[in-house]
């Protein structure tokens, strides 16, 4: 190649590039050769299937929020903020921090940084009330996200084979965690200002069940906030039973025309079990998060987080430590909450002109999403289908019903997509509906 003019240093990249294609091996002493081509032969994994057996229910495969699409596509699916809302520089900083500290090289506590412990414990006990004695650092165990703390909550605290309590709709990640767990759920409607406590009572009563899962504010996929009352009612009937609240706060910094109300703050005597994640206000690669919870049922939980994944990085630990003391993490949350009631607002009057038979039966206070009813009789799986070969990618709503959905619904996320692109999002399900 040299003699046609191509330089020595042009030659040895061209000559990497063809070794990291696999298309030509060097051997040392002997020159480098075009590497011979092999034969692929058909591979059968069909021994497999009996191997595995039957899927465990619900592990079918990613829910549609997973999905990765193409690139021109408006997703409306996710269930992420876009990068853009996120505190770039803060994280990045961070992380950089982070890197040059002992937490970088070190093995972290199995129950998590002290510093973090206490971060989470001191934002939780800033809601007590003063009457009650406020949760400790001790009280907080540090999890690689909410979806794994779910998982080692339901297997500590339920068991295989129990009944467990679930609003319908929830969350699809902890009907996931609760599959992989075995317990056997009870559903429990649940509407804009969250469950009646009757049913709730009514439900532990005929099931014997010791715990209720659910997602006090600002609901995935509703976007429902409980009243102070309902909050109040429920742990009630949870005392009564001597019984656990698994109290979901995923969306405690996502609030647009509400604040969070935790629950867990006006308990000091171990009924409830709170979760918080920072995985949607700080940083998807921060995958950060906390439970609180007292008494042995923390030793409990603590144990199944160990023997599930030892301990979490401490780097990342660091890192959102760094982040969530940073005077600037203020700010960014303030800004954050602008950024979702422009989208959120922008999103409902691009689906009240462009598709009016649909309807949102709640406007969210907080959260990412939209939950939104479709005329009745609508076969949501089609709905979704033809949206999507329009280039609309919509989530269904029956990934969010413990049981039978209630009826047709579909999730929008108006946190990640192009707010320019609404209107045609918007105009794509008006047009499918009218066709359908």
């Amino acid at each position: 190649m040299a003699e046609y003019g191509a330089s020595p240093v042009t030659v040895q990249k061209a000559m990497q590039q063809l070794v990291r294609l696999g298309l030509v091996e060097s051997r040392p002493g002997a020159g480098t050769f075009v590497r011979a081509v092999r034969t692929t032969r058909s591979v059968d994994y069909g021994w497999q299937t009996a191997a595995l057996g039957a899927a465990p229910g619900g592990l079918a495969g990613l829910s549609s929020t997973q999905r990765t699409v193409a690139p021109d596509a408006i997703g409306l699916h996710s269930g992420y903020p876009a990068v853009e809302l996120l505190p770039d520089r803060l994280v990045r900083q961070a992380i950089a921090r982070a890197a040059r500290t002992e937490a970088a090289l070190t093995r972290s506590p199995a129950a998590g940084s002290p510093e973090l412990q206490a971060w989470f414990a001191s934002e939780l006990a800033s809601s007590a009330p003063a009457r009650l004695t406020p949760p400790s650092a001790r009280d907080a165990l540090i999890i690689s996200g909410s979806q794994s703390g779910l998982s080692s909550i339901f297997r500590a605290v339920v068991g295989p084979g129990q009944p467990l309590l679930v609003e319908s709709p929830t969350y699809w990640g902890a009907l996931l965690a609760a599959a992989q767990a075995g317990v056997v759920l009870v559903p429990v409607p649940s509407g804009p200002h969250g469950p009646d406590p009757e049913e709730v009572e009514r439900a532990f009563a005929q099931t014997g069940a010791r715990a209720f899962y659910a997602q006090p504010t600002f609901a995935n996929p509703t976007g429902a906030q409980w009243s102070a009352a309902t909050g109040d009612a429920v742990l009630e009937v949870v005392r009564r039973h001597g019984a656990f609240l698994i109290e979901d706060d995923w969306a405690h910094d996502l609030g647009i025309d509400a604040e969070p109300r935790p629950i867990a703050a006006s308990d000091d005597d171990g009924h409830v079990v709170y979760l918080r994640s920072l995985t949607k206000s700080a940083s998807p690669a921060l995958r950060v998060a906390a439970v609180i919870v007292r008494g042995p049922a923390r030793d409990r939980i603590l144990a199944d987080r160990a023997a599930e994944s030892m301990y979490v990085s401490g780097l990342l630990q660091a890192a959102a430590l760094d982040v969530v003391t940073q005077p600037a993490w203020r700010t960014h949350l303030r800004g954050f909450r602008e950024h979702l009631r422009a989208r959120r607002d922008l999103l409902m009057s691009s689906l009240a002109e462009h598709a009016p038979s649909a309807r949102i039966e709640s406007v969210p206070a907080g959260g990412l999403n939209l939950w939104m009813r479709l005329p009745e009789g609508t076969d949501v799986v089609q709905t979704v289908r033809d949206c999507e070969v329009r280039g609309l990618i919509i989530s269904p709503g029956s990934e969010w019903f413990p049981a039978e959905p209630s009826g047709p619904y579909v999730r929008l996320n108006y946190a990640n997509a192009e707010p320019g692109r609404f209107a045609e999002a918007a105009g794509i399900l008006g047009s499918v509906l009218a066709d359908a």
